[in-house]
């Protein structure tokens, strides 16, 4: 698997030139209900935890004994000395610094760091997703790529969290084919992907939207199941989605079928899809029958449909007078019960999620009894 996707890596950039995804092209409505803009978040923030290391900047740089400057200064002249670098040196100075200049100074660290301790790193506190979210934080993917693939860095990035940062990061700006090189170094690094992994890798694979692309992603998915890694339905949706585009509906019909949580919006609407390639268009009419005529709790949200994809349903069935006049039926009746939406198929699949919060602070937030003023279990026990 490393060694084709190593040999995919040799490809070049020229032969990865993505077509514009035909669901994109010629878009501009914007979706009310999920916080798209222009930039498209893939990780939440308790994966990136951009905000709580903006935090922990702001504590080191006031529980700084004396100033950033001195503290630079010496660091700068343990290098010069060649003296060893702690890791609460490292970790202080990944969270004081501001600009180009105090970059550079971290990457000698790191290098001089690593070069000490690369035998040591096991169980270590992992600086790679440190380092990533200064990076992210700092718009420096370039830095972020370079330290990454550096062959002397080595293990220093040997969990998957630095990689999805990354390649979130180039994701946003639109760098697809840097993206998919990140990609491919993690494998060629032996770092194992996880689930937010295979959701970037399909969703770069997705946007490159090339025949290479799409061999990369049935690669990985096959290989993922293979292991017995779960892949998550956002990851299963953008490979439907890429299968489309590349007009392999069988593939995309099959990877669609075994999407076990149907209740989505994005689900729905690649349904749709996937019957409008298939020519099924009685099945298809059938289907947005049912999503207008279902009853319903009113406290269950209904199904609802791209005004884009219900455009390509229209021009579908255009040539059939029985089934263009039921759907013209169905889509008044979709925009009356509030069920039609401007977000396009693409804004739909890269969404951003919403953050999974814990509910265990509420769990533990009362742990004494407030009338016996005992453990909240022994109370319970004695009651």
């Amino acid at each position: 698997m490393a060694a084709t996707l190593q040999q995919w890596g040799k490809v070049s950039l020229l032969a990865r030139r993505a077509s514009l995804c035909p669901w994109v092209a010629g878009s501009s409505s914007t979706c009310c209900r999920y916080p798209l803009g222009g930039k498209r978040y893939l990780l939440t923030d308790n994966i990136t935890k951009l905000k709580e290391f903006q935090r922990k900047k702001v504590n080191v740089a006031y529980n700084l004994p004396g100033t950033k400057e001195m503290y630079f200064r010496n660091l700068e002249e343990k290098l010069t000395q060649n003296k060893l670098i702690l890791k609460d040196e490292l970790k202080i100075l990944l969270h004081l610094c501001q600009s180009q200049k105090d970059m550079e100074l971290a990457k000698s660290v790191i290098h001089r760091y690593h070069a000490e301790n690369r035998n040591f790193t096991l169980g270590e506190y992992k600086f790679g997703p440190v380092f990533m979210r200064l990076c992210y934080e700092m718009d420096l993917e370039e830095s972020a790529v370079e330290l990454i693939k550096d062959q002397h860095l080595q293990g220093f990035f040997s969990d998957p969290t630095s990689f999805n940062i990354l390649m979130d990061m180039l994701f946003i700006k639109g760098k697809y084919e840097n993206a998919l090189e990140v990609l491919i170094e993690m494998k060629n690094q032996d770092v194992r992907l996880n689930s937010d992994s295979y959701v970037l890798a399909f969703a770069i694979c997705y946007k490159l939207n090339s025949p290479e692309s799409f061999k990369i992603c049935t690669t990985l998915r096959e290989d993922a199941l293979t292991k017995g890694d779960i892949l998550s339905r956002r990851a299963c949706c953008f490979a439907v989605a890429l299968a489309l585009n590349q007009n392999e509906v069988d593939k995309a019909a099959t990877i669609f079928s075994q999407i076990m949580n149907q209740e989505n919006i994005t689900w729905a609407n690649l349904n749709i899809m996937i019957h409008i390639q298939s020519n099924m268009l009685e099945p298809l009419i059938n289907i947005l029958q049912g999503a207008v005529e279902e009853n319903l709790s009113r406290f269950v949200r209904r199904h609802e449909f791209s005004e884009e994809v219900l455009a390509k349903v229209r021009e579908k069935v255009k040539d059939v007078p029985t089934l263009a006049a039921r759907f013209d039926e169905i889509y008044e009746k979709l925009h009356i019960h509030g069920q039609v939406t401007s977000c396009t198929l693409d804004a739909l699949l890269c969404r951003t999620p919403r953050d999974k919060k814990s509910h265990t602070p509420l769990l533990n937030r009362r742990r004494v009894s407030q009338r016996t003023l005992q453990p909240l279990s022994q109370s319970l026990l004695a009651e």
